[in-house]
């Protein structure tokens, strides 16, 4: 006597796997996180305006992480972590000035 499962009851979502929780996976989240609320990366919504204190955030965490791990890194993790940090500065600095020319 099996069950009949509830036709109500919502679909189970299938389960993306997820990537291995590395020091460059968590870089490239913070950068992520940063680009979209420089407004460089979009979210699919039109019209997202950049939110500098939360772009600044982002950027000060991984230079906090920069800190923090200063001759703990492999030399691919540190470069990788140095140009995001410098990438985004410069990025912050454009928005920034694009921002108050609006």
């Amino acid at each position: 006597m099996s069950e009949e499962p509830d036709p109500r009851a919502p679909e189970p979502e299938a389960e993306l796997p997820l990537p291995p929780p590395t020091f460059t996976f968590l870089v490239a989240s913070l950068r992520t996180q940063a680009e979209v609320h420089l407004g460089l990366l979009s979210l699919g919504e039109e019209n997202e305006q950049p939110n500098l204190r939360l772009a600044r955030h982002a950027i000060d965490m991984l230079a906090m992480l920069s800190e923090k791990t200063r001759s703990q890194l492999t030399l691919e993790e540190q470069r990788f972590l140095e140009n995001s940090l410098t990438e985004l500065r410069f990025r912050y600095v454009q928005v920034s000035a694009e921002t108050g020319k609006a």
